[in-house]
């Protein structure tokens, strides 16, 4: 399976977009829909409307890679919320190219302690 550095921050597009959308189509709406900078050092995702692919848009200091990924039988899980753009971490990003429904996960919540004992 391929994997992206844990580092990156990761956008996703909540509407599906046509998929004929090229490298430039899709910078255009990271900037002008997304409200993002194309070029800052992040992921961002975009599925089509049956939700069997998805691509991925990666600026990576001299270019442009553009990713895709086709399901031949299944759906991908794309979250849903009321939010144009949701915010994901590296690992969610790669659940969800696993095929697991991240809205399911629930992790133990972060704890701050003041003291050992």
């Amino acid at each position: 399976m391929f994997r992206l550095a844990s580092d990156l921050r990761v956008y996703l597009h909540r509407e599906p977009i046509d998929f004929r959308a090229g490298i430039n189509s899709l910078a255009i709406v990271v900037e002008q829909s997304m409200g993002l900078d194309p070029f800052q050092r992040a992921v961002f995702a975009f599925c089509n409307r049956r939700r069997d692919r998805i691509k991925l848009l990666i600026y990576d200091r001299s270019g442009f890679w553009m990713l895709l990924k086709r399901l031949e039988a299944d759906r991908f899980h794309w979250p849903r919320s009321q939010e144009a753009v949701l915010t994901l971490t590296m690992e969610e990003l790669h659940w969800l190219l696993d095929g697991i429904n991240i809205a399911a996960m629930r992790r133990h919540p972060v704890r701050q302690y003041q003291s050992v004992g």
